[in-house]
């Protein structure tokens, strides 16, 4: 099992699909509510496990980590 400070990865949860830590809510989850064009609103009240604070840290370290610049 890995877990980080927004997220679990275990084999035995969800066959291993990274959730937010805590929940058995996948993340991809959030990504797929909001190109679907559902808010962040819609997306939390539909799982409750998932704070705004939770969701919010994972999409500004998906944020950091696209606009980081590559090492060459």
């Amino acid at each position: 099992m890995v877990s980080t400070d927004l997220n679990t990865i275990d084999p035995d949860l969800l066959g291993g699909t990274p959730v937010f830590k805590g929940t058995r809510v996948p993340i991809k989850t959030l990504f797929d509510y909001l190109e679907n064009n559902y808010s962040l609103d819609e997306f939390l009240e539909c799982f409750p496990s998932v704070t705004r604070e939770m969701a919010f840290r994972v999409l500004k370290r998906s944020e950091f980590a696209l606009l980081l610049p590559a090492k060459a």
